[in-house]
């Protein structure tokens, strides 16, 4: 039987249904889910009972997973699970609860702000696959932008104002509008600053669409007041209501979307008293954005 397909908007997210993902798919349905998600950017798979191997033969379908998740701050990325996936729960190494003051709760805090996977990264991520193994019983959605309808309704001077901006990333920006600033110097060496298009195409579909995070510091050549402005227009707009779809999360949930095309955020929960073991497989993305799409602006750069 061919998958079954449900949007919840005419060209974002959808449920996808009669497939297994613990095993091999066959090519039309390879075919097929690819397609869906070029087109809605957000896949829900539901009850999707998965081994981490078969969630990372999943994720290979894309492409090659993210190598280097586990590059700084060791006792936040510990290794309670494979180490291909990153751990995104609220549990220690024992799965007990996390204490308030863990650095790896705080580090976490940061997932509900409007965010991006890896595009603080020189390499950034094409895709995320969440995996949904316990969850809370009120609570914890994750909600997702649709970047590319956001990027078509600005005003066509804005579209013009931030064609050619190139944007410099960092983890530890998000973290710190938080307050969590504890990182050594040897952890912020192992994750430098990245630059990437504010505006990007995205290939298969030719659509245009915005590319943001919360961990946007910068924009080159613009001071940091400015650029905080800037970010915060664009974010303020791209999250209103018409751009946003809400996920109600299950056991057993594979979420997947675009990280070139969407922004998503967790919505809060009561992480002292509800297990939430979430894990994600990352797909990277083919390159570099300034480089793929802007190398001319590479040797102005500062």
């Amino acid at each position: 039987m061919a998958i079954t397909l449900y949007p919840v908007k005419p060209d974002f997210m959808a449920e996808i249904g009669d497939v297994d993902l613990s095993v091999p798919l066959s090519d039309e349905d390879r075919a097929a889910i690819k397609a869906a998600f070029f087109k809605y950017s957000v896949l829900v798979f539901p009850d999707q009972e998965l081994t981490s191997a078969q969630h990372i033969a999943f994720a290979e379908v894309f492409g090659p997973m993210e190598q280097n998740i586990n590059t700084y701050a060791d006792e936040v990325k510990k290794y309670r699970i494979d180490t291909r996936i990153a751990d995104v729960s609220n549990l220690g190494d024992e799965n007990e609860i996390l204490a308030v003051n863990s650095r790896k709760r705080m580090s976490g805090l940061a997932n509900r702000l409007w965010h991006t996977d890896s595009i603080f990264r020189r390499l950034p991520a094409l895709t995320s696959l969440l995996y949904g193994r316990s969850i809370a019983p009120v609570g914890g959605r994750t909600e997702f932008a649709d970047m590319r309808a956001a990027y078509d309704a600005l005003l066509s001077a804005t579209k013009s104002k931030i064609e050619k901006m190139i944007v410099e990333h960092s983890i530890f920006h998000s973290r710190a509008k938080l307050g969590f600033t504890d990182f050594t110097e040897r952890e912020r060496a192992s994750l430098p600053p990245a630059k990437q298009v504010l505006v990007r195409t995205i290939p298969e579909t030719g659509r245009r669409n915005l590319y943001l995070a919360s961990h946007a510091m910068r924009v080159s050549g613009m001071s940091d007041e400015e650029s905080e402005k800037l970010f915060k227009e664009l974010t303020d707009h791209a999250t209103q209501p018409q751009f946003v779809l809400s996920h109600r999360w299950r056991v057993n949930d594979l979420v997947m979307w675009d990280n070139r095309c969407t922004m998503h955020r967790g919505t809060d929960f009561d992480d002292w008293r509800w297990k939430r073991d979430v894990q994600r497989a990352t797909v990277s993305d083919i390159g570099n954005t300034v480089e793929l799409y802007a190398p001319s602006a590479l040797t102005s750069l500062p």
